[in-house]
């Protein structure tokens, strides 16, 4: 059958032509009318009639039934979720006034059990995994206003669900975007307070929402294997809310744009964007990329949390009771599981997040293709990549590397977040103890010594015959316990085992007969290697957090249906020819730009 990577336009998919048949389930209801369709009901162009013809025809059966543009909109609960995340330098007080609108349930709608357990490391540390939701639920007039279509809007369901992933050493963070489309199975749900589901095949995991937050995150742990200890649930005017209580977000495009579906239209170059203007440009599908949900509007949006990202660091403002009062204040409504459901605990939550640099913060999507299937079109995933970038993070695996002079601790940070140490200044004498039966294993020593270099250590790393030794340990003078860390996290090697001696004058690492195979401590949690990570994140969309320059890459695909000078499409007899983004925003001269 043929597939669509999105990498790229592959040879099997229509470019126009209407398909039929979707799959169906005891959700399917939840796909209820959606007459807002593409053609947004916000405040630029009310007036302006919705998208017609045969382009917009093909685009919506290709996903196996009508286009929800306006779903974009909740990129607004990942915004806000994700500015709460970083905002733990704030003084306490700041959030005691958001404390009463905090709404919490319980985390997994199939017990304790239902959204996985964390493993902790070797120095006893797990890692957090936040689900950020954001719900297309119409709950306010504001709400209503910008998305459109309340009369027929009915449940909710989670169009932007991203994974944050935080380590279990506070070192690095990765945010990842799970497409709303991509069909999945997952167990039925019975969350307290929310309709029953029985179990599911095949179904887009947005509509797991019908069900609950806790029955996302079941969905969303069933898929990717991640276990999921928060998640974040917020609605469609937190973005329009959080731009302008920052002040507006500075991003960048690559050339001139105009999507009239979402409204966004930029020319070439920077703008600052605020309000109804950022929103468009997070909702925008064909704006960027190639046009699709799973790579051109998530590329959008980590160009916009990148830069919000930044401009909140760069600002001060998570250090300034006074900023911080605006972000706080604008992040309303939220719904989190109840073991979030204080200030101090988003605070704790916040200032974990905080400890991790921008450089290593990395944004993915998960990896899918479009597969016809019965004459619609389904997202998937593709393998083996997607499973590489999930096994990476389940495993709490870097997608970044440390950079020259970054630690990972301030000053207050507690001493079970040690400071990172470039492994290339590191050089360790391995000595060879490990011995079965009274005999050392041949050439022990040097295997350890060339996986250390193989993971970035130094080459001045040798490798020595010892004496025999029941257990493994690391040896290391004053003022070197981070680069013992270091070693002890690269192999493995549980914390217990690290001692200093006043003796010693560099770091030695004695192998012995408790690790007499393979190149990392049995049953220990590695580092990802180049190798690994390049394979993780292969097709994934990633960039990185500290990329705050980098332009949002516009479309180069005709997926905009013809559109006359006044910004409107077409509708003549015949259905127009479709464009792209650019030559729309060549053609539309009375339509104003979103912003200067």
């Amino acid at each position: 059958m043929p597939t669509h990577d999105h990498q790229g336009r592959g040879t099997g998919r229509r470019r126009s032509g209407a398909y039929s048949g979707r799959s169906s389930g005891p959700v399917a209801a939840s796909d209820r009318a959606e007459s807002a369709d593409e053609a947004d009901t916000g405040p630029r162009s009310e007036a302006e009639p919705a998208p017609q013809g045969r382009a917009a025809a093909r685009r919506a059966a290709r996903r196996g039934g009508p286009r929800r543009g306006r779903r974009a909109l909740k990129i607004a609960g990942l915004a806000m979720g994700f500015v709460l995340l970083a905002a733990g330098g704030a003084a306490a007080y700041v959030y005691w006034k958001l404390n009463s609108n905090i709404q919490s349930a319980d985390l997994s709608a199939n017990g304790k059990d239902g959204a996985g357990h964390e493993k902790p490391d070797a120095f006893g540390r797990t890692p957090i995994n936040i689900l950020v939701i954001g719900s297309d639920g119409r709950t306010s007039a504001k709400d209503c206003k910008l998305g459109g279509a309340c009369k027929q809007a009915s449940g909710q369901r989670a169009d932007v669900e991203m994974v944050v992933h935080i380590s279990a050493d506070r070192s690095n963070a990765t945010v990842m975007s799970v497409p709303r489309d991509l069909r999945a199975d997952w167990s039925g749900c019975h969350g307290t307070g929310y309709p029953s589901m029985g179990p599911q095949h095949n179904e887009m995991i947005n509509t797991a929402l019908a069900g609950g937050p806790g029955c996302s995150v079941v969905a969303v742990h069933e898929l990717t294997g991640i276990p999921i200890d928060h998640f974040m649930v917020a609605d469609f005017s937190d973005v329009v809310d959080m731009s302008n209580a920052v002040g507006g977000v500075n991003v960048c495009v690559d050339a001139n744009v105009y999507d009239p579906y979402s409204h966004l239209k930029l020319k070439k170059g920077s703008h600052t964007l605020q309000g109804v203007a950022a929103l468009e440009f997070l909702r925008t599908r064909h704006g960027f990329g190639d046009s699709s949900d799973s790579r051109g509007r998530t590329e959008g949006q980590h160009v916009f949390l990148t830069a919000l990202l930044n401009k909140l660091k760069d600002d001060g403002t998570l250090s300034s009771p006074t900023k911080m009062w605006k972000v706080a204040n604008a992040a309303t409504k939220l719904t989190v599981d109840k073991a979030l459901d204080s200030i101090p605990k988003l605070i704790g939550l916040g200032t974990d997040l905080n400890k991790v640099p921008t450089s290593r913060v990395r944004f993915a999507t998960l990896q899918t293709a479009d597969t016809k299937v019965n004459g619609a079109w389904e997202t998937h995933l593709v393998q083996p990549r997607a499973s590489a970038l999930l096994q990476t993070i389940a495993d709490d695996q870097a997608l970044t590397t440390p950079t020259s002079g970054t630690t990972t601790a301030s000053p207050s940070s507690p001493a079970s977040a040690p400071p990172t140490v470039p492994p290339a200044s590191i050089a360790v004498q391995v000595r060879n103890g490990a011995a079965v039966d009274g005999r050392l294993v041949q050439k022990r020593a040097a295997v350890v010594a060339g996986a250390l270099i193989n993971r970035g250590f130094s080459k001045q790393t040798t490798a020595v015959t010892g004496t025999p030794m029941a257990t493994t340990s690391v040896t290391y003078p004053a003022g070197q316990q981070a680069q013992a860390q270091a070693v002890a996290k690269a192999l493995g090697i549980p914390a217990k085992d690290l001692k200093q001696s006043a003796s010693a004058t560099g770091i030695v690492l004695d192998v012995g007969s408790d690790w007499t195979t393979g190149t990392t401590f049995p049953g220990a949690k590695t580092d990802a290697t180049d190798a690994e990570r390049k394979s993780a994140l292969s097709g994934a969309n990633s960039q990185l957090g500290s990329d705050k320059d980098t332009c949002a890459k516009v479309s180069r695909f005709d997926d905009v249906i013809g559109v006359d000078a006044n910004g409107r499409v077409t509708t003549a007899e015949n259905p127009p020819h479709s464009t792209s983004p650019t030559h729309a925003y060549t053609i539309s001269p009375n339509v104003k730009d979103s912003a200067p």
